[in-house]
C-alpha cells in the first residue's frame, strides 16, 4: 500500500485530498504547513509528497528543496500560482508534475497513479519499507519509526532477505546457504540466535517463527 504525505494548510482541501486518497487505497498523512511536513517526511518512509506552494512558516518550494536534499521521492505541487515562472521553479527542484487550483480531482488521481507507476518502474531498489520499518539496502542502515537501528552486517542481510521474500517460509538452511555460505561451520541454530538478536533491536517483532520449518516475515 502507497503512503503519501499532504502537505496543504487549507483544511477544506485536505479533507478533500484525504477523502479521495484514501478511498482508492492509499495511506495518506497530513501535515499543516510545510516545516510540519518536512517534519513528518523526515520521520517516516512515504511513497510521494503533494505539496501546496502557498504554506505557512516555510513554502513548497523551500520545503520541496529540503526534501530534495535526501530523497527523490515523487512531489506533485498543488499550487494557485499559474505562471510559467512559478511551473519552471517547482521543476526546477525536480518536482514530477505540477497542478494547478483548482484542480478535478479525477485528474489529480490520475496524476498521482501515473507518478507512483514511473516511480516504480524507474527507482533502484535501495529503500525496502515494512509497517514502521525501513531498510536502507545501499547504506546499511535500518530505521524503526524514524529512529535509527544499530544491526551487524549479517543482522541488516538476515532482515533484507526475509524482506525481499515477504509472505514465505525460509529455513534456517536456506538462510545459511545465502547468507553463511561459504563462511559457515557450525550448528545452524545461529540463525535462531540471530533472529533473537533482530528482534530485539528493533524492538517490534515483525518475524513470524513457524515451528519446524524456518522464519517468516508476513
Amino acid at each position: 500500500m502507497y503512503r503519501i504525505l499532504v502537505m496543504e494548510d487549507d483544511p477544506d482541501i485536505q479533507e478533500l485530498l484525504q477523502a479521495f486518497l484514501e478511498n482508492a487505497g492509499y495511506t495518506v498523512d497530513l501535515a499543516g504547513d510545510g516545516l510540519e511536513g518536512v517534519a513528518m517526511f523526515g520521520a517516516a518512509a512515504y511513497d510521494l509528497v503533494l505539496m501546496d506552494i502557498m504554506m505557512p512558516k516555510i513554502d513548497g518550494f523551500a520545503a520541496c528543496e529540503l526534501i530534495r536534499r535526501e530523497s527523490d521521492v515523487p512531489i506533485v505541487m498543488l499550487t494557485a500560482l499559474e505562471s510559467e515562472q512559478d511551473q519552471m521553479k517547482g521543476f526546477d527542484l525536480a518536482i514530477d508534475d505540477y497542478v494547478t487550483k483548482p484542480f478535478s480531482m479525477p485528474i489529480l488521481m490520475r496524476k498521482v497513479e501515473a507518478v507512483l507507476r514511473r516511480a516504480k518502474a524507474t527507482a533502484p531498489v535501495s529503500r525496502m519499507t515494512y509497517r514502521e520499518l525501513v531498510l536502507d539496502t545501499e547504506a546499511y542502515k535500518a530505521t524503526v519509526n524514524g529512529a535509527p537501528v544499530e544491526l551487524t552486517q549479517r543482522e541488516f542481510e538476515l532482515l533484507r532477505e526475509l524482506l525481499t521474500h515477504r509472505g514465505k517460509v525460509l529455513t534456517r538452511q536456506v538462510l545459511l546457504d545465502r547468507l553463511w555460505k561459504y563462511d559457515f561451520l557450525g550448528d545452524e541454530r545461529v540463525v535462531d540466535t540471530h533472529i533473537k538478536n533482530v528482534r530485539k533491536k528493533l524492538g517490534v517483532d515483525y518475524i513470524d517463527t513457524i515451528r519446524g520449518v524456518g522464519y517468516r516475515i508476513d
